[in-house]
């Protein structure tokens, strides 16, 4: 997924990380904070389709002073690629045309969603609220893997 040019590249920088969990309907939002030590949500957006979300998304990585933008890539468990992936990979392109100078990196997000239940189950965290959560959450792990992965290379 991260290729060690990639990582020594975000490693050479200073500043927060925008985690993305890339949705048709909901995009969770994550950032670290300034050392890289911790993920913290910081909400969604579901402003529709593909494109408008990636104009609303870079906004936010603007406002968060993002030097580095981390996209959840949902393989299959066999490591394959299917639409959703595809998809995802779209979204990076339209957000790495948006944000130029930022580095956009892909990490793969298998069992995050998974993860995030499991903690929304533990939680007794129900109804309408859990479906913006969810989403939140799962940006949260991504980018949060994603830190402790350049914590250890």
């Amino acid at each position: 997924m991260l290729n060690q040019d990639q990582i020594n590249s975000v490693k050479e920088t200073r500043g927060r990380i925008l985690g993305v969990d890339f949705g048709d309907t909901r995009t969770g939002l994550a950032v670290s904070d300034t050392s890289r030590f911790l993920a913290s949500g910081i909400g969604y957006v579901s402003p529709g389709g593909i494109e408008k979300t990636a104009d609303k998304v870079a906004e936010v990585a603007r406002e968060q002073s993002a030097v580095a933008v981390v996209v959840g890539l949902p393989k299959n468990m066999d490591g394959s690629e299917g639409f959703r992936a595809q998809r995802c990979r779209e979204f990076a392109a339209l957000l790495e045309e948006r944000l130029e100078g930022v580095t956009v990196l892909m990490m793969d997000e298998r069992m995050t969603t998974m993860s995030a239940s499991r903690y929304l189950n533990e939680t007794n965290t129900r109804g309408k609220k859990r479906k913006g959560v969810i989403d939140t959450l799962s940006a949260q792990i991504i980018l949060q893997n994603t830190l402790d992965r350049l914590k250890n290379t």
